[in-house]
């Protein structure tokens, strides 16, 4: 039996290196796959659409133009600035017990805070409660006024 050359023993001692660090490579990208998905549920989706869609500020302001009968809340407390059409102003942990919502809750329902932190509970809220179309103000005020918008300061009565 010919005996191995020390480069033949180097070269299969690489090639199985290479082999468990592909096998290695592959079952992280297993676990990293796994990980990402836990704690996510369909719950909530409806048509496989989430029921909250987040916009920054001139996707927001170009869908409320579009839909003027869409109620727009601000769900910041305190009160530190509304947009201009604002229909409401609701604290977020009170956004279910609102009598302002609609009962359809298929309807859209678009809302915003300061930063997107309010907003964005208050929108999980609603989508737990099984409504199915809302609108979030990526960001909230900040972006709105980022983006060149203006804020209304102005507290309304």
């Amino acid at each position: 039996m010919p005996q191995a050359s020390p480069s033949n023993s180097k070269s299969r001692a690489a090639r199985r290196r290479l082999r468990l660090l592909w096998f290695a490579a592959l079952g992280l990208l297993v676990l990293v796959a796994a990980c990402s998905s836990a704690g996510r549920s369909d719950e909530g989706v409806v048509d496989g659409v989430e029921p909250i869609r987040l916009l920054d500020a001139t996707d927001f302001a170009e869908y409320v133009q579009e839909n003027p009968e869409v109620d727009v809340i601000n769900v910041h407390v305190p009160y530190e600035g509304h947009i201009d059409g604002t229909d409401a102003f609701v604290d977020f942990e009170r956004i279910l017990e609102y009598g302002g919502l609609p009962e359809n809750r298929s309807v859209p329902v678009a809302l915003y805070c300061r930063s997107g932190s309010m907003s964005g509970t208050a929108a999980q809220d609603l989508a737990e409660a099984g409504f199915t179309n809302i609108v979030d103000l990526n960001g909230g005020m900040n972006a709105w006024t980022s983006s060149g918008r203006e804020l209304l300061l102005d507290e309304p009565t």
